[in-house]
């Protein structure tokens, strides 16, 4: 993957007549406009395409910017098109991830994973516990929103029968949900972010883990000091969830076999595509084996052979399919898009990189980045810039994505001008874009939550401390100079 994505990091902006501060922002100020409106209008449906559509129309008015300043089509395209060529590694990334989520959930590796996790649960440390399940759970899935639906329900269930505050348990639950959403290779932010910033994804996860390993640590002291301060009563029984896997599903420890084979793979930087792929296949190998009856309830069929076990598989890697348990709250949580399921994020890069190759071919980029370097002339002003920047956009455009996308694109240039590495850009975009998200009531996230959970975000929003506390942790790393790598070229240099 680091070869692949090499052209990011040797990518020119042409410099054209150069444009002003005002006439580079023409097309970020439309873009951000344009999104707000088309999110108030369709809410949660926005991210089913529309928005995709709002990024090339921002490419549009990029584009006439571009035509005022003698900027050639064919120059606007062909940057398009070696935007798009350098994303090469993170598409087919984001496919394959698409693919082992599928096998891992027919083979009942997911489903293993949260079964053994709610068994964790106990009264005196239950807020703790939400997090920790909520971690196992969001890292297993690669999704906050599929947690807070299935098991987030289930938990706030129990916080109302110990007497609980669901306020404190929505931002337990979230903290462990969005911590997972961070570091999970399933998860679509985590692929985004490096995919924007021009890193490899297990780059990006490692990297990563230096500020949100101590922000979650952070998290559960201030959980557990909380759940030994607070009067509960009552049980946490989980044995009707627990009945509906086990109804379900074969589980079993051995299970666990193939998730530590990929993660000694990732740990001796193994390529993500050959990790990902044996990844997949031991999973395919895994249904066969603990889950015939479910390959086959996907082929169609009652008794399985190998034309029905080909077929379910395959199915379980390329399309939609789901488990249907007892226990309805369940059946959206064992559930897989497959390959197709990644789509949506993969149009959305696409898009992405359409407006981003134009605003370089007009030389908007340029000056931004030019403008920025001039106001934040230190690191810390870069990272502080790129903060605020996807706090700005979570507020504005309401959406987690483009909170990713568009800071993405606009500081690239800025981090490499640097001399730092695209990982701080990656993580600076997570640690900010993807996890205050939940906290803004009208953003999709906070919007979905509040909903799913029954809790309004002004309720957990003091509680969801991994949320608030990742940005300042970033801050805190870019201001002490803690591990901010450099490019390589100028570490030689």
């Amino acid at each position: 993957m680091e070869n692949e994505n090499t052209s990011f990091k040797n990518e020119k902006i042409e410099k054209n007549r150069e444009l002003s501060i005002g006439e580079a922002m023409i097309p970020v100020f439309a873009l951000i406009a344009m999104l707000a409106f088309n999110v108030f209008v369709f809410k949660d449906a926005a991210l089913d395409g529309s928005n995709q559509f709002i990024l090339l129309l921002g490419g549009a008015v990029a584009a006439i910017v571009g035509y005022f300043n003698k900027v050639d089509y064919d120059k606007m395209i062909d940057e398009v098109a070696g935007n798009i060529q350098s994303t090469t590694g993170a598409i087919l990334i984001l496919l394959m991830v698409g693919a082992l989520a599928g096998t891992w959930m027919v083979s009942g590796i997911i489903p293993t994973m949260i079964y053994y996790g709610l068994q964790i649960l106990n009264p005196t440390i239950f807020l703790a516990a939400c997090v920790v399940i909520c971690a196992v759970i969001s890292v297993a899935t690669g999704s906050s929103w599929t947690t807070s639906a299935t098991v987030g329900i289930a938990l706030i269930g129990i916080a109302e029968a110990l007497g609980i505050s669901v306020g404190m348990t929505a931002g337990a639950i979230l903290s462990g949900a969005y911590f997972g959403d961070k570091l999970s290779p399933l998860s679509d932010t985590t692929n985004l972010a490096p995919a924007m910033a021009g890193t490899d994804l297990f780059t990006h996860i490692r990297y990563m883990t230096l500020t949100t390993v101590p922000t979650i640590i952070i998290t559960l002291i201030i959980f557990v000091i909380i759940g030994f301060n607070i009067d509960t009563s009552g049980t946490t029984d989980t044995s009707a969830i627990l009945g509906s896997i086990e109804q379900s599903f074969r589980i079993s420890p051995w299970l666990f076999l193939v998730p530590v084979i990929v993660i000694a793979l990732i740990v001796k930087k193994t390529s993500p595509l050959i990790a990902l792929l044996i990844g997949t296949l031991l999973g395919a190998l895994a249904a066969l084996i603990f889950q015939p009856n479910i390959v086959a309830q996907i082929a169609g069929t009652e008794n399985l052979d190998f034309i029905s076990g080909y077929r379910g598989i395959m199915q379980a890697i390329t399309v939609d399919t789901a488990v249907e348990t007892s226990n309805e709250n369940l059946n959206d949580l064992f559930s897989s898009g497959g390959m197709a399921g990644m789509l949506g994020t993969i149009w959305l890069i696409i898009c992405a990189m359409v407006f981003g190759g134009i605003m370089e071919a007009i030389g908007a980029l340029a000056r931004i980045s030019k403008a920025l370097l001039d106001m934040f002339n230190t690191v810390f002003g870069l990272f502080a810039s790129t903060v605020f920047s996807c706090l700005a956009l979570n507020l504005t455009a309401s959406d987690q994505y483009l909170a990713i996308v568009v800071p993405g694109k606009m500081f690239a240039q800025a981090y490499r001008d640097k001399g730092l590495a695209p990982e701080n850009l990656s993580r600076s975009l997570e640690d900010s874009g993807t996890v205050t998200s939940v906290l803004v009531p009208w953003n999709t996230c906070g919007a979905y939550h509040s909903g799913v959970l029954g809790v309004p975000v002004l309720s957990y929003f003091g509680y969801a401390f991994f949320n608030y506390l990742s940005p300042f942790m970033t801050l805190i790393f870019a201001a002490f100079n803690i591990k901010i790598r450099e490019l390589k070229e100028k570490s030689v240099a």
